[in-house]
C-alpha cells in the first residue's frame, strides 16, 4: 500500500503495481493468507481515482515454486507429488523469465492497455497432471499423495504466522489460483512460452 499510495501522490501516469500472482479478487477477503488482503487494499484504491492509469498482471504462480523444496509440492528426492487440495485441484504456473517478456510487451502494446487485469499463463494444469508430466518427462514413477484443505488449515492453525502454510492452504481451495491458458495474453497474440513439460525437460532431466 506504501508503494501504491506514493504513485499516486505523485500522479504517476502509469503504474504497474506488484500483483503478479493469483486472482485475489476470486479469491477474496479472509483467506489463509492474510497478505492477500493487503492486495485487495491495493486494487480498492486504483480502482477509486482515476489520475493514475494501472495495469495488473496475474501470472499464477511462479513456475519454479513447484519445485522448490520449501513449497513442498514436489519431492524430487524421494520421487513424490503432494497434491494441494486433491489430485484434481488446478494451478496457473508461468516462468518469471516468460512474466518478465510478457511485461514489456504489454506495457508497449497497441492499443494501450489501461485500467484492467491482464493475465498470463505459461500452463494450467492440476497435481495429477503434474505428476504425470514428471513421470513422462524423467521416465520414472512418481507417489502421489493429498493434503487435503482441513489438514493444511489444521497445520496453519497450529502455526500461524507460517507464509508457506498460508500460502498451502489457499492454493488448496483451488479458487484464484487457475484459470484457462486459452484465454490468457500470451494466447491471444501467439507469444510463446514455456509449459510445464519444457520446463521440466530443460531444469530436471538428464
Amino acid at each position: 500500500m506504501k508503494v501504491a499510495q506514493a504513485a499516486l501522490q505523485e500522479r504517476l501516469p502509469r503504474y504497474f503495481p506488484w500483483q503478479f500472482g493469483v486472482d485475489f479478487d476470486v479469491i477474496g477477503r479472509g483467506s489463509p493468507q492474510d497478505i492477500f488482503d493487503s492486495q485487495l487494499d491495493v486494487r480498492d484504491l486504483l480502482r477509486s481515482q482515476d489520475q493514475t492509469e494501472w495495469v495488473i498482471i496475474s501470472t499464477g504462480m511462479f513456475m519454479n515454486y513447484l519445485f522448490e523444496p520449501g513449497s513442498g509440492m514436489v519431492d524430487l528426492p524421494n520421487d513424490t507429488v503432494n497434491a494441494l487440495g486433491s489430485l484434481q485441484t488446478a494451478v496457473t504456473v508461468t516462468t518469471p523469465e516468460d512474466i518478465g517478456v510478457l511485461t514489456a510487451d504489454i506495457l508497449f502494446a497497441e492499443p494501450r492497455i489501461r485500467n484492467e487485469i491482464v493475465y498470463l499463463a505459461g500452463d494450467t494444469i492440476t497435481y495429477g497432471e503434474l505428476a504425470e508430466t514428471l513421470e513422462t518427462v524423467l521416465e520414472r514413477p512418481f507417489r502421489r499423495a493429498v493434503w487435503t484443505v482441513p489438514a493444511l488449515l489444521d497445520e496453519l492453525a497450529a502455526d500461524p504466522d507460517n507464509m508457506t502454510r498460508k500460502y498451502r492452504a489457499v492454493f488448496a481451495r483451488g479458487r484464484g489460483v487457475a484459470w484457462a491458458k486459452d484465454d490468457t495474453y500470451n494466447a491471444r497474440h501467439a507469444i510463446p512460452v514455456t509449459d510445464l513439460r519444457q520446463w521440466v525437460k530443460e531444469n530436471l532431466a538428464g
